[in-house]
């Protein structure tokens, strides 16, 4: 995995509508002293900063999503329920907010650490979700604001090989309750690891809404 490209900054510098179903097939690897853990992502959810109710960023600035204002290609972490972290990678020009919220992926490499990390888990169930995609990845408050784009960050998004557009499949967002029906959640059709929510709206008609 270390030997495939990553993918360059301009590619998370664009519309976050557009770069969430662009991220399907990549490969996001964190790398620590336990080892290395890669997941290929199969669903993301799109949240575009002050113009959008549902993102963190709506009300402003804040210490907690001050990593969404910065340069894009960066993680942004966070903690809910008191007990789970999610992942997003930042995308847009500095300053935007805009961020993809990673929730689901297939284990590709490192699936014996990501066992040990969830070990009541089916190996489908291993990252099928955005909490246990960092319990599976090993990704918590500390990789806050890191680089993804840059060869010694410990957490990289690598080029994988891209969905096939025909495959991929969009409807609303879950787990919140303002703009809940905007259709920037978008999956893999058909593949396993993706959440049983999936309520599907053609690409068409999403287009539309978006502008």
């Amino acid at each position: 995995m270390t030997d495939t490209p990553l993918l360059p900054r301009d590619f998370f510098d664009a519309p976050v509508e557009e770069v969430a179903p662009a991220l399907l097939g990549h490969v996001l690897l964190h790398a620590t002293p336990d080892g290395e853990v890669a997941v290929r992502l199969t669903e993301v959810e799109a949240y575009a900063g002050p113009l959008d109710p549902a993102s963190h960023s709506y009300r402003g600035r804040t210490a907690r999503n001050d990593v969404m204002w910065g340069p894009p290609g960066h993680a942004y972490v966070y903690f809910t329920y008191g007990m789970h972290y999610c992942m997003n990678l930042v995308c847009g020009p500095d300053g935007t907010a805009s961020a993809v919220l990673l929730r689901a992926g297939e284990i590709i490499e490192g699936e014996g650490l990501a066992r040990e990390r969830r070990p009541r888990s089916t190996v489908r169930d291993l990252a099928r979700g955005p909490a246990r995609l960092c319990q599976s990845l090993g990704v918590a408050r500390d990789q806050n604001g890191l680089d993804v784009c840059v060869p010694d960050s410990s957490l990289r998004v690598h080029r994988g090989a891209p969905a096939d557009p025909a495959a991929i499949r969009t409807g609303p967002r879950t787990g919140v309750n303002a703009a809940k029906d905007t259709p920037w959640r978008f999956w893999i059709d058909g593949d396993p690891t993706v959440s049983p929510y999936r309520l599907h709206v053609p690409r068409k008609r999403a287009a539309k809404a978006d502008g």
